[in-house]
Order: C-alpha cells, then structure tokens, then sequence
C-alpha cells in the first residue's frame, strides 16, 4: 500500500520525500524494521522511539513516522511525516494498512476497573454459544473465532489490533468483544477503531502509579465515550458515581444499568447459594452458576450489551443461564475433606473486597476465612495498605505474600500493606508465594474457605526481570492432594 493511501485519514504536518513510495508493513519495534517498513518513532514511557530512527533507516525503513524533524534526512530513500501525536497517526493508518477492519464487524468495548474480562469473555462465549462466530481481546487470551493467541496486553498496541480485527473478518466473525484498558485509551491504542457499543462497570482505586491522580483515571475513561460516534450504544452501571459521568458529551445512545434503582436494564438477586444465585433480570427469572453481587452486576450489563447488539431477548437469558465463569474469576477448587479454595484475580481494594463479601454471603454455615493476598511491585503503593485491611477485615486469617513483585524488594512491598493493619489483627507475612499458600492449607480446618487472591489465571510470577512459571490454582491443588484434604 503506497504512503498516499495510508496517510488519508492521518492528522500530520508535513511530509519529507515521496508519498507515493510502497510500504510493506508497519512497525514501531526498530528491531523488527525490514525493507519497505513504515516505522513509527513512540515516544514510550522508558524509551523514545526517536532515538531509534537512523538504525530503523539503515534496516530499510521506507517511511518514519515521528513528532520531531532528525537533524539528517535520508529523503531520497525514505519518507518523512511529521505530526503531533505518533500514537494517534500509528492507530489511523494501521486502520487503514488493514482496510478498517472494525467497519466489518460490531465490536463492543467494555472499560472500568473490575469485571472487564468477565464481561467480555462472557460476551464471547453467549455469542458463540448461539451459533455466531466471534473475536475476543482479553486479558487472559485473544481468540479469532475457537483460534487462541496468547494475550500480551489487556488491550494491544494498535498495529496488532487491527491485524486481529482483519483476521476476525477474514474468519468470518460478526462479533469482536475487547477490553478497553485506560492505558490503552490515553496512548490511542484503540483510536480509528469504529465501536458499535461501549460499556462501563465500575471505576475504583487503580493505577495511579500511571495516571497519578484520580480525576486523571477518570478521565481516561471518559474518554473512551466522549469519542463514541452517533448510532453507538453507551450503556453504564449507575450504581457506580462514575456512570453517570461516562454518559456526560457522548452521541451515543445512553443506557444505564442497576441493582438497586429504576433503569434501562435491572437485575435483583433473588437467592443466593454456593451453587449459583437465582437472578430476576427484566422480570424474568434465571439461575446461573455464578456467585457475587459482582457477578449479577457482569450478567446484567452482558445481557444488555446483548440486547442492544439486536439479539433475541429470550435466547440471550436461556444461553446465560447455561454460561459457566471465566478462569481464575471466583474459581473454586473443592478437596475431600470439605476445604474450599476460591482463586480470584482480584488485585484492587475493590475487587477484593467485593470477592470477600460474596464469600460472606455463601458461607452460611461460618467457616473460617482464610485470605492469602499481596500487591504487584512497580505498581500504585498507595493501595497496599488498603489491601491489607480489607484483607484482615473480611476473615479470620490474613497472609500477606508476593504476587509479581518484579524489581522491587517483596519485604518492602509487605511492610507497606502491613501499615494498613494493627498489631491486634490476625494475619502474617510470608513472601514466598507458594509457602503462603501451603501455609494456608496447612493451617486450615476441613471446611474451611481460603481465598487467593490477585493473579487468578496467571500461569507465571515476575520476579526481578524474570517471568517464572506459577499458577495459584495448581499450586492449591498440588498442595490439597499432599496434605491429603
């Protein structure tokens, strides 16, 4: 595809050399620059893709893209364009490299906090389940219809997007279902992307390390609904303050979403047991396996993006009432003794309470609550301690462990949680993950519930610079079968 058709829809100011020269594809890697790349200079948070653009030319590069003007131009063998934003000009004409593939498909993004992967997967999952085929962008895994690729990103870089946005349409799905994670919001990882619907769950303390500030996190949300085009469908959870804030200068169709007031879309737990709950969505009533106030939050706003997406109202309840939780969400793994483990991803203050307070809610009979949790290193320190005491709060034992903690010491990460608890509290800190969770189930008496919170579906643990294989849900079972549970 030649520079003149990529670069229609690109907002730029100016270009050095030809534009009708051939590109063959896109990169922002220098490392991957071949003979007939377009190489785009990001200005990332750790290193500037400008710095990289003499080696980019030397492989071959046929264009650069970037903001500032190098001191040497090579215009007889490369093109120049220059423009504000590199991100923003990458997302539009890799839309375009790929014929705008979003125009082909009906594509929902969902955005918040907590229950994003929930939800998308679960829209994956109800769509194929009747008989459609669909594309899933996820945190735990990218699927192209029953293909799946290892997920890297919540949310990918641009390039990759629309590469697998062209490969759903190439496979004939209808569908694309994808978080929309605020980072990728604020560095244009989704901009050129068309959406046929938008949803919000929830917005609560997360990556501030990023953002800095929560006005700042808001606003990154908010964002991905003020560039929602008419003819969209927003629909938003009420019940959070934030919802409606989402809705404030969108042209999309607003809807909103509650358990507790008049809405759009309503839901009502009629009974909940360790089994599943019996849910009243739309003065109809259904039973699902799937526990948590959460949870009934995640089906209600899956059955009203379903809904809107034009699909039979009585179809979408049959087929959720059939749907089974995602991995590593609430995951319940049972021993012979009557022990319970619950593996969660949960990893905000939020999330954790909220998977505490659904175990309060099945656990009848009062078995004691056994909590192992800790907090990502090189990541937002001011929710350690708030980890810890809602940790400490909602059980009768706390452990306080590593969970990636990468470069940074995974003592200093536990004190950190540990100023959030008193020395009257319950709890104990082991920083090797896998003998707290041993520990757990050492100390814990037939019948009792253990939560392991904070990597849910992870298959590995960041240690230093390492990624070294590790699963919460293997490690429980590998430890309730030594134990004999």
């Amino acid at each position: 595809m030649t520079i003149n058709r990529l670069i229609k829809q690109v907002e730029y100011t100016s270009i050095e050399g030809s534009a009708s020269a051939e590109i063959t594809n896109l990169t922002f890697d220098s490392r991957t620059v071949c003979a007939g790349s377009c190489f785009f200079a990001v200005k990332g948070s750790t290193v500037d893709g400008h710095n990289y653009i003499e080696s980019a030319i030397e492989k071959g590069a046929s264009a650069v893209v970037c903001e500032r003007v190098p001191e040497k131009l090579h215009t007889q063998s490369c093109t120049y364009i220059i423009t504000d934003n590199t991100e923003k000009a990458m997302a539009q004409m890799a839309a375009a490299f790929y014929d705008y593939p979003s125009k082909k498909l009906k594509v929902v993004g969902v955005t918040g906090t907590n229950g994003k992967t929930t939800i998308a997967t679960l829209l994956y999952d109800l769509v194929m389940a009747m008989g459609y085929k669909a594309g899933l962008i996820s945190t735990v895994v990218y699927k192209i219809d029953t293909k799946s690729i290892e997920s890297t990103h919540t949310t990918p870089d641009s390039i990759r997007l629309n590469a697998m946005l062209s490969q759903m349409v190439d496979s004939g799905c209808e569908y694309c279902f994808m978080e929309c994670s605020s980072h990728a919001i604020v560095q244009n990882r989704i901009h050129g992307i068309e959406f046929n619907g938008a949803l919000f769950t929830n917005l609560t303390h997360d990556h501030l390390d990023y953002h800095k500030t929560f006005v700042e996190y808001i606003r990154a949300k908010k964002l991905f609904f003020d560039n929602l085009t008419k003819g969209s469908f927003a629909i938003v959870n009420i019940d959070d303050r934030n919802g409606e804030v989402m809705l404030q200068n969108t042209a999309a169709t607003p809807l909103r979403l509650s358990l507790r007031r008049c809405a759009d879309y309503t839901c009502k737990i009629l009974e909940s047991t360790p089994q599943g709950m019996l849910l009243r969505i739309d003065n109809s009533d259904l039973w699902v396996t799937f526990l948590g106030r959460f949870n009934a939050y995640n089906l209600l706003t899956v059955y009203a993006a379903a809904v809107e997406l034009g699909l039979d109202r009585d179809e979408v309840l049959r087929t959720l009432s059939m749907l089974h939780p995602v991995d590593g969400r609430f995951d319940m793994v049972h021993a012979a003794d009557g022990t319970v483990a619950i593996i969660d991803y949960a990893h905000t203050p939020d999330a954790l309470e909220n998977i505490l307070k659904s175990v309060a809610e099945i656990n009848s009979d009062r078995r004691a609550v056994t909590v192992v949790c800790g907090c990502g290193g090189e990541r937002d320190t001011s929710k350690r301690p708030e980890m810890a005491a809602i940790a400490v709060k909602y059980s009768d034992r706390a452990i306080f462990t590593s969970d990636n903690p990468r470069s940074e010491n995974p003592e200093q990460i536990l004190s950190d949680m540990e100023t959030g608890v008193s020395i009257t509290d319950n709890y104990m800190k082991i920083s090797d993950r896998d003998t707290a969770i041993k520990t757990a189930v050492m100390l814990a008496q037939p019948k009792d519930i253990i939560v392991v919170a904070g990597k849910g579906h992870e298959k590995y643990q960041i240690i230093g610079t390492e990624k070294l294989p590790f699963n919460d849900k293997e490690r429980i079972i590998y430890w309730f079968s030594t134990f004999n549970r």
